[in-house]
């Protein structure tokens, strides 16, 4: 996919590549792009597992120890494969429903809250969801863009630098 395209890839080539028949196939999957959502929806999944073990972590710090946490757990999980991920984001894009967008959009907002609310340090009266939307707003669209606009692989250090600097600078507004 990284190479020619999600348009450009055949059934048949996926098949091939995953060392099964088309029978089988079409036993999991009513076409290609079923199996491509989910395909984005695991590796989603897998963005999200990896802020709540970053939340469970580090339940209790300050906030800006915690935010530090959950943008190290988002830059970890694109490192390997870094071209994947360009691939995944137009490829989100392109099948994503509004429905579908919405709702792990959501779950994302609810992990930044969750992390917002272990904070030992948290605001009183904090507008948490507020906040946890914006934070992942701020973190998608840096990473989903530099992601889908790198030749070659992204500078994670410098994408990791430029996520904390935002996010801890928007929730330092709110003290």
């Amino acid at each position: 996919m990284v190479e020619r395209g999600y348009a450009g890839i055949t059934i048949r080539e996926i098949v091939m590549v995953a060392g099964t028949g088309l029978g089988s196939f079409y036993e999991y999957f009513a076409s290609k792009e079923d199996l491509a959502r989910v395909c984005l929806h695991l590796r989603s999944k897998a963005l999200l597992v990896a802020m709540q073990d970053a939340v469970a972590r580090h339940a209790g710090r300050p906030l800006r120890e915690i935010v530090d946490a959950l943008i190290d757990s988002q830059i970890e999980a694109h490192r390997e494969r870094p071209e994947e991920w360009g691939a995944h984001y137009l490829l989100e894009r392109h099948l994503s429903g509004a429905d579908a967008y919405r709702k792990m959009y959501e779950r994302f907002v609810d992990a930044w809250a969750d992390a917002l609310a272990a904070a030992s340090d948290l605001p009183a009266g904090c507008a948490m969801r507020e906040a946890a939307r914006v934070s992942q707003t701020v973190m998608y669209g840096l990473v989903s863009h530099v992601h889908i606009s790198a030749v070659g692989a992204p500078d994670l250090q410098a994408l990791s630098r430029q996520a904390r600097t935002a996010v801890n600078a928007y929730l330092e507004t709110l003290r």
